[in-house]
């Protein structure tokens, strides 16, 4: 399967919280070439963003959010630039009222075709648009 994964989904591979165990079989499922995993390039700079943002919260500690950074990026997608992504991604966003980091992620799923994965229940709720959007809830 062709996933274009959504940061979201990454971040339950290294920080524990509901869900992680279906992220950890994706990221498992990959390494044994199940799956190809494709992100925009501004995955790893959305991942350094949640794992500091954990830090703030107490969730992990300053220490953990280098490893745990190094540890997602050792599975890092196939990366494709964001700027030829852009124009249309700014088209949904203006059009869906969503954020363009979020639009950049279908902007390559539809480029690609391929379904786009995530956690973000925002992203999820646009599925009805985007029927390529698979939530991370619905897989086995």
């Amino acid at each position: 399967m062709k996933y274009v994964l959504d940061s979201s989904v990454a971040f339950k591979w290294v920080v524990t919280e509901t869900l992680s165990d279906k992220a950890q079989l994706v990221r498992d499922e990959n390494r044994h070439t199940v799956h190809e995993l494709l992100s925009p390039d501004i995955f790893p700079i959305e991942i350094a963003h949640a794992l500091t943002r954990a830090e703030r919260q107490g969730r992990i500690t300053a220490s953990q959010s280098a490893v745990l950074l190094a540890d997602v990026l050792s599975t890092c997608p196939k990366l494709f630039p964001s700027l030829p992504l852009l124009r249309r991604a700014v088209e949904i966003s203006s059009r869906l009222r969503v954020g363009v980091y979020d639009c950049l992620y279908i902007a390559l799923a539809e480029q690609e075709g391929g379904e786009l994965l995530t956690a973000d229940t925002r992203l999820g709720n646009l599925k009805t648009t985007f029927t390529f959007i698979t939530e991370l809830s619905s897989l086995p």
